[in-house]
């Protein structure tokens, strides 16, 4: 088995590319981010997933991105409800944590040369959040070649890194069709932005609206828990 480092959010995308590495045969050792989120539940979810799908190396990393604000995440910025699931991705959101994936995935290569990996996993999707800048194919690529000149497994030709964003150009029904026959169980994931204190689902920031279509349009249950 190869090993591989997979970025686990706990959410619907990032457990469904896990799975689906996983099952390709990859050794998956999990990490995810405690980078001052609001919602901090995600790294339950996180654990909880990445437990059932029997990885037993995860890390979890606190890197405080409150520092610099500038998202809806991170600071005190009202988080958007009630957007038609049309426009969501019509610009990029307050949502939008500045520099967030290309932060992820440098530590992720870290962790990829200590380990003598060279893949790295990540749950990005281009059609739902388009408006991302940091999920586009474009940025993964550039990022795939930074990867290869800025180590020193890639520069001594050790390694040729790679990105495996095997969700980039799935629809949300895609995803979780695909999940579900890779045997997630996505009563355990969390998507919500502003979920209650209790961890409730808001059921109207943009990841609920994508997430709650997506179950429809896959005739899935959706098994989230809303407020």
């Amino acid at each position: 088995m190869k090993p591989a480092v997979a970025l686990a959010s706990g959410g619907l995308d990032s457990s469904t590319a896990i799975a689906l590495a996983r099952n390709q045969g990859f050794e998956i050792h999990a990490l995810t981010f405690d980078y001052g989120q609001r919602h901090r539940c995600e790294l339950d979810a996180a654990r909880r997933v990445v437990a059932a799908l029997g990885i037993s190396n995860h890390i979890v990393i606190r890197i405080d991105l409150r520092a610099f604000g500038g998202s809806a995440l991170t600071a005190d910025i009202e988080v958007p409800k009630g957007r038609p699931a049309g426009s969501i991705a019509s610009e990029i959101p307050v949502t939008y944590v500045p520099a967030r994936n290309t932060i992820f995935l440098s530590l992720a290569l870290g962790w990829c040369e200590t380990l003598g990996a060279a893949d790295i996993v990540i749950g990005v999707n281009a059609i739902d959040y388009s408006g991302y800048p940091d999920c586009r194919p474009e940025f993964l690529q550039a990022f795939e070649r930074l990867a290869n000149v800025a180590t020193r497994a890639g520069v001594e030709g050790k390694s040729r890194y790679r990105i495996h964003a095997p969700l980039l150009h799935m629809s949300k029904a895609a995803i979780i069709k695909a999940g579900s026959e890779a045997g997630v169980d996505f009563s355990l994931t969390h998507s919500c932005y502003d979920p209650s204190p209790a961890g409730l689902a808001c059921g109207a920031c943009d990841s609920c609206v994508l997430r709650r279509r997506g179950f429809e349009e896959a005739g899935i249950p959706d098994p989230t828990r809303y407020q």
